[in-house]
């Protein structure tokens, strides 16, 4: 996923494209989950600020990487979406760190 800080605003197709999704999955993902909230000009077109991408992710790992149903995501969420933020924002963390050490370890050989 490229630096979410680059920009203010990513259209529809850069924020699939960031999570190797469809367009009518994030579409879909906006009905069924309110805490994604992209900007929409008259004509309709989307534009998903830095918030609305990190809610994409958190969706993201619920249902791609954790396996959740879409009512499982949802009630994970509506119980306790800050807890389950924060885990998500730690195994980030520790994918990051584990890609930096096996770099650096590719590099020592």
């Amino acid at each position: 996923m490229e630096n979410k800080n680059d920009k203010l605003y990513y259209s529809i197709s850069e924020v699939a494209a960031m999570f190797n999704l469809n367009e009518s999955s994030l579409r879909f993902w906006e009905k069924e989950f309110d805490i994604i909230d992209p900007r929409k000009t008259d004509r309709g077109t989307r534009y998903y600020d830095k918030k609305d991408i990190d809610n994409i992710s958190l969706i993201y790992h619920l249902l791609k990487e954790k396996g959740m149903t879409l009512a499982g995501a949802k009630k994970k969420l509506k119980e306790n979406r800050e807890g389950t933020a924060k885990t998500h924002e730690v195994i980030k963390r520790l994918k990051e760190i584990r890609r930096e050490i096996i770099d650096i370890c590719d590099e020592m050989k």
